[in-house]
């Protein structure tokens, strides 16, 4: 396994705040900080920008407070995309988006819409919520020119009842789409001609949760009502804009990882073989969502100190934003407008987490913050 060590820059002392190891957060506020999109008590996940800097934002169907799976804002108005039958509450699931995870937009200016409700087995919340045994999930192509479904993928290989689909990124260059799966601690290959998978990398160091690693929030760990601690094994993913590299990171350790696509298109390679081709990026600290812009840096979302980094292409890892605001920030946008746009989640605030005390602080915002 390769080494590329990342320069810490002025702020290494984050990387200790990422373990929270010591007592009371303290507080931060930035400017720099904007709110772009106000939801109410819907919780936004997924957040991508297309290169006409059209924003689009994703919402998990969490019961009474769901309204639609995936809207564009238009004018700070939420307008259901691609429309309402997709983002209907009853009918054919085939045909309507059931509970949509994470969002991406290709280098041909595609949406990819990642719909996954993951088994008990699969999912990084346990038999939580009704979950069934089996998962559910499809992935839906959408034509951003004509505002249609061109193509939807089903997952009819895939281990339904393990696997937790979480993260979607496109390589439009080999026809191929790589998926984070925290339930197999594995990365899923989809072929975007056959619609055929493969599972690759599975229960390897660099997709496994580091056991040791509880995260923590203002001094009290994020543990259920059994005493289990969050856990999550492969989660963020990101492609550069070139395809030529894959970034990715269990939330539950430290290290950064990438692997040149070449490697993960070449199906005669097995899990040990690719794994030789992995390349430890360096100590980053905890985080959920990756994204990669033009210029080759690589962003990441950190709920534990607050913050959004990036690391730029001769390794040295930098602090974006920092606010007490940016509350487990996730999924992330990059307009063409010269800002990151970024959902925050707030998942360590829920009930589950909490000794059944809602945490969570309304509204749910989308924020933006200007590109470096």
């Amino acid at each position: 396994m390769m080494i590329a060590k990342i320069t810490l820059g002025l702020f290494a002392f984050s990387l200790l705040a990422n373990n929270n190891v010591s007592g009371q957060a303290p507080k931060y506020h930035s400017e720099k900080l904007i709110p772009a999109a106000t939801f109410g008590d819907r919780r936004p996940i997924g957040v991508k920008v297309s290169s006409t800097n059209r924003l689009f934002v994703s919402f998990p169907n969490r019961g009474a407070s769901y309204k639609y799976g995936l809207v564009e804002v238009r004018n700070g108005r939420e307008v259901p995309f691609p429309d309402d039958t997709w983002n209907s509450n009853i009918g054919d699931p085939k045909q309507r988006f059931v509970n949509v995870q994470d969002l991406y937009i290709d280098t041909d200016d595609k949406l990819w819409v990642l719909d996954s409700k993951p088994s008990s087995g699969g999912s990084i919340f346990g038999n939580n919520g009704g979950i069934p045994a089996q998962g559910y999930f499809k992935l839906v192509k959408i034509n951003l020119k004509s505002n249609t479904v061109e193509k939807v993928y089903t997952f009819d290989d895939l281990d339904k009842a393990h696997s937790g689909l979480n993260d979607i990124r496109v390589d439009t260059e080999k026809g191929l789409g790589y998926l984070s799966d925290p339930g197999q601690a594995a990365i899923v290959i989809l072929d975007l001609v056959s619609g055929k998978t493969r599972t690759v990398l599975k229960q390897k160091p660099s997709t496994l949760a580091d056991t040791s690693i509880v995260l923590t929030y203002d001094g009290v760990e994020m543990r259920d009502k059994e005493g289990k601690p969050f856990r999550s094994n492969v989660n963020g993913i990101a492609i550069t804009k070139d395809n030529k590299y894959l970034y990715f990171k269990p939330v539950n350790q430290l290290h950064l990882y990438r692997i040149e696509t070449r490697f993960l298109a070449d199906a005669k390679l097995n899990d040990e073989s690719l794994s030789s081709h992995v390349e430890d990026v360096g100590i980053v600290g905890v985080t959920h969502g990756l994204e990669a812009d033009k210029r080759g840096n690589i962003y990441l979302t950190t709920s534990t100190d607050y913050s959004v980094k990036y690391i730029t292409p001769d390794g040295k890892l930098n602090m974006l934003v920092q606010d007490s605001r940016i509350i487990w920030p996730d999924s992330m946008g990059i307009g063409s407008d010269g800002f990151l746009y970024f959902s925050c989640a707030q998942l360590n605030r829920d009930p589950q987490w909490n000794n059944g005390q809602n945490q969570v602080s309304l509204p749910y915002t989308v924020y933006k913050v200007t590109l470096p």
